[in-house]
Order: structure tokens, then C-alpha cells, then sequence
């Protein structure tokens, strides 16, 4: 049984696990879970992750959720090219520091505005004030200006000379307000510069691919049975996490 690959390209951490295992020629079986029918909750995908959230992966007997682990997991096992995740200590030290640090800050902080933006006023019907809008794109810019002065430091890359998943992982997250017209990197020419820069180590080809759903996002959005019960409760748990 070959490797299978639990995802929905509207999601962040889907996207870089599908960008990387399609950059390194890892073979697998796309399997799409459709969060926006709820397939998440579904008995089959409950036997995958019981966490009920993508990506997760199976690969024989063995399944494993959270993008971080999968992204490792793949990278040992097929034992892709060094600079993805380093052997030298120190150097996966700092990989593994940004993939620590962005949880609460790039990630949440973009989903943040997604939420805002798009998919929360469609459910429930109502904007997000004005004052919620403009902290969230605030915290957003905070978070960016550590990102470039910490982890960034001028360098090409955030360990050195070379792609890594830290990069990958971080591109991937400040994608996520473009799906709602919002540019986070505008203004900011040192992270456009490294954005091109690993759109480039991807290719422009694959890196169109993995997001041409996201794109997509506002006609999937205005799609949406926002009046269905599955709907209303998604709508109830975002509330509480993006607030």
C-alpha cells in the first residue's frame, strides 16, 4: 500500500505538504478531504485522524496528522535533498525554531484576515467591525517585521543559502490573505524579494498549482450552504478561535 495524502488545497499546511512531496517526486495518492462539505467528520477520514483535521497522511499501517510532523516524516523517510531539513544540528535547530514560533504569529495572524475577510461575514452574514479588521492586519504586520529582522536577518533564506521547510511553511501562510485580495507583503520589498526567491526554488508551475484553489476562494465561499447546521457550527468554532 503506497503513501496517501489527506488534504484540501484551501488549507495552508496542505498546500506545503503537497508542494513538497510533488517538488521531491514523492509518489502518493492524493485523497481530497472537502472541509467545506465537512468530510473532516466523516467515520472513513475519522480512522485517519481522529483529530478530525488535514493534512494527515497514511503511508502502509502507519497514519500521522499535524503538517509539521508530516513535512519531517517525509523528508527522513525519502531523504530529500539536505537543505529542506538539515542534518547539521544547528542548522535544523533554527528550521525547527521558525516552525515553533509560527503557529501563534505568521499562521494565525493570516488565517486571521482570511476568516475576516471571506469565509466568517459569508456564514454568518455580517462584516467584521472596522477595529477588528484593522488589529488583526496589524498583528499581522508586527509579526512580519520580527519575521524579517529575526529570522530573515537579510539573509536569502531563513537558514542561510538554500530553501527550507521553514521557507516553504512560511510562504504558504502569507499566501493565505491573497484568497481575499489582501497582499501582506506589500510594502515590504526584502520579503517580496524572498517570496520570489522561493516561488522560484519550487517552480512557478507547481507553486501556481498548489494555490490556484485559494485563488478560487471567494467563488467557493459565495458556494457554500451557509444555512446548514454542519455550516452554523463551523461558523461558531471560528468565532471562537479568530477572534
Amino acid at each position: 500500500m503506497g503513501l496517501e495524502l489527506y488534504l484540501d488545497l484551501h488549507s495552508q499546511p496542505c498546500r506545503a505538504v503537497y508542494i513538497f512531496a510533488k517538488k521531491n517526486n514523492i509518489a502518493f495518492e492524493f485523497k481530497l478531504v472537502d472541509l467545506r462539505a465537512g468530510q473532516q467528520f466523516s467515520e472513513e477520514f475519522g480512522k485517519v485522524n481522529a483529530l478530525r483535521v488535514v493534512p494527515a497522511i497514511k503511508d502502509g499501517d502507519f497514519t500521522l496528522g499535524e503538517s509539521v510532523a508530516i513535512l519531517k516524516y517525509l523528508a527522513c523517510k525519502y531523504q530529500t535533498p539536505d537543505h529542506w531539513y538539515p542534518a547539521d544540528l544547528q542548522k535544523r535547530a533554527r528550521v525547527d525554531e521558525y516552525l515553533s514560533w509560527q503557529h501563534m504569529t505568521i499562521r494565525y495572524h493570516g488565517s486571521r484576515i482570511f476568516m475576516f475577510r471571506g469565509l466568517l461575514p459569508a456564514l454568518t452574514g455580517q462584516p467584521i467591525p472596522k477595529d477588528r479588521m484593522d488589529e488583526a492586519l496589524e498583528d499581522l504586520q508586527k509579526s512580519m517585521q520580527i519575521f524579517e529582522d529575526k529570522f530573515l536577518q537579510g539573509k536569502p533564506y531563513i537558514v542561510g543559502e538554500k530553501v527550507s521547510l521553514a521557507d516553504l511553511v512560511a510562504l504558504v501562510e502569507l499566501m493565505q490573505p491573497l484568497g481575499t485580495g489582501v497582499d501582506p507583503l506589500e510594502g515590504w520589498p526584502k520579503l517580496i524579494e524572498w517570496r520570489e526567491r522561493v516561488k522560484g526554488d519550487v517552480g512557478k508551475a507547481l507553486f501556481d498549482e498548489a494555490h490556484a484553489t485559494l485563488m478560487k476562494s471567494k467563488i467557493s465561499i459565495k458556494a457554500l450552504d451557509c444555512n446548514s447546521p454542519m455550516m452554523q457550527q463551523l461558523a461558531k468554532t471560528l468565532q471562537k478561535r479568530y477572534k
